[in-house]
């Protein structure tokens, strides 16, 4: 049996673990009949990764003596709405499971957020595991217990902080990922080096293709990642201070995927994610914070796999600059109607810059579509 890396959450009582490494899915039942003894579970997936590693934890669960319900809901982030949170709250009622039952995240990122928020609702709060099926996932979304789902107003406005009770990141199973999802998750690995890791970020310059090819590579890159994070949410569980830098690239990049009206064949999150910090530290730059230098590298990195950097690499065209300018306005990082943006002062040199005048955003949106 291979080792897994395990990285501690540090939330005191709360406190979890990320399990990383390969092969996961098939101790799933073992690891989790430790931490939760008797517990039976709902796991919550969608068609796509059903198809793919269902019966895998399904038998694990088995083995481990837990009882299993599977809850299937449809692929993609039109998930992430009261509709379809609706149907997943009565599947879990309906099978009468109760506090301390547990709630399986199997997928990526949306399965995890509507997972997390309907774990967090039922009964005033189950426990819940994280199963990340993406890269993305993996590194970003399944740590740290923000949960929730997209209204017309804009993405992830309505949730719950409720953190897992464990992340088994299964490494293997990023092998069946589609190229584009993995580059999408590729994003957000990047995001944890531009932030404050300078060295991480040059590592992944100079690894990225091992990355993606697999093996230590890969797992170095996605425990680098989660202990980024985990170091943050412990510091900083509910987004009162600095684990608000883990929004790099996300204020422009949730306006985006808003814009596109969150179709994921024009743009998926972690693209979004993509263009939003290649668009920050141009911003940062022609405010004159960062020398260009740095964007220019950061760009020619996201570049070189293959990951979108301009408001013209999405296809089907985008609503104006004011309009833009709107889905920024209602993004969650505002406060009390004040612009806040994670900006940088070069790579890895990343701040929240609060009162950010509307006026400079517009006039750099504006450029932004003619290029």
């Amino acid at each position: 049996m291979t080792t897994a890396r395990t990285i501690r959450v540090g939330l005191e009582e709360r406190a979890y673990d990320i399990l990383i490494g390969r092969n996961l899915l098939e101790r799933a039942g073992q690891e989790i009949a430790a931490r939760m003894p008797g517990a039976r579970a709902a796991i919550i997936t969608d068609a796509n990764v059903a198809a793919l590693h269902l019966a895998t934890i399904e038998e694990s669960l088995k083995a481990a003596g837990i009882q299993g319900t599977a809850i299937r809901v449809p692929a993609g982030e039109q998930s992430k709405s009261f509709p379809v949170l609706e149907t997943v709250v009565d599947a879990i009622l309906a099978a009468r499971l109760e506090r301390r039952d547990v709630v399986i995240a199997l997928g990526g990122g949306v399965v995890g957020d509507l997972s997390g928020f309907a774990a967090g609702i039922v009964r005033r709060g189950m426990d819940f595991v994280q199963v990340p099926t993406t890269l993305l996932a993996q590194v970003d979304s399944s740590v740290g217990g923000k949960t929730g789902i997209n209204t017309a107003h804009g993405k992830n406005l309505v949730g719950v902080f409720h953190q897992p009770k464990l992340v088994l990141a299964d490494t293997g199973v990023l092998d069946t990922l589609p190229p584009r999802e993995f580059r999408a998750g590729y994003a957000e690995t990047v995001k944890y080096g531009l932030i404050d890791r300078p060295e991480f970020f040059a590592w992944l310059e100079a690894n990225w293709q091992e990355v993606f090819a697999g093996g230590e590579a890969r797992e170095h890159a996605i425990a680098e990642a989660c202990r980024a994070k985990a170091d943050v949410v412990a510091r900083d569980e509910r987004e009162s201070g600095d684990r608000a830098l883990l929004n790099l690239g996300h204020t422009f990049g949730h306006a985006l995927e808003a814009a596109t009206g969150y179709d994921s064949s024009r743009l998926v999150h972690g693209e979004g994610v993509a263009i939003g910090m290649a668009l920050a530290h141009r911003f940062s730059a022609r405010l004159n914070l960062a020398s260009p230098d740095d964007y220019q590298r950061v760009e020619a990195h996201l570049r070189a796999v293959g990951l979108p950097t301009k408001l013209s690499d999405i296809p089907g065209g985008l609503p104006g600059a004011d309009r833009l300018l709107e889905y920024i306005a209602q993004d969650k990082k505002v406060s009390r109607g004040a612009l806040t943006f994670i900006l940088t002062r070069g790579i890895g040199q990343s701040f929240i810059a609060k009162d950010v005048p509307a006026s400079e955003v517009l006039a750099f949106l504006e450029d932004s579509l003619k290029q």
